[in-house]
């Protein structure tokens, strides 16, 4: 098929203001991905637009297959909808008092 570009599992973004950091995450437009490298502000960097990552989370208790969301502002994912970013489902449970869970970031 000629008119096939790729997966969209990964695509190229142009690191924000402050850089990326590899492996945390960032709202690119209304998406929520996962920065495959480190990248000064203005350089292009791939990142993940879904699979299975261990993100930090929120003070909350999240069960496994709970709907997850990126708080842009904290820099954490939770359960909490209000003002978040919609970003997928949680892959493992975790403890209000975990630091870190293993999020599924998909459409």
């Amino acid at each position: 098929m000629k008119n096939y570009i790729c997966s969209g599992e990964r695509m190229p973004i142009v690191a924000p203001v402050g850089g990326v950091v590899s492996g945390s995450a960032y709202l690119v437009g209304a998406k929520v991905c996962i920065a495959f490298d480190t990248a000064a502000a203005g350089v292009t960097v791939v990142v993940f637009t879904e699979g299975v990552f261990e993100v930090p989370k929120a003070a909350v208790a999240i069960a496994q297959g709970a709907l997850v969301y990126w708080d842009d502002v904290a820099k954490k994912f939770t359960t909490v909808a209000g003002g978040n970013t919609l970003c997928g489902y949680a892959f493992t449970a975790a403890a209000a008092g975990d630091v870190t869970f293993q999020v599924l970031i998909q459409d």
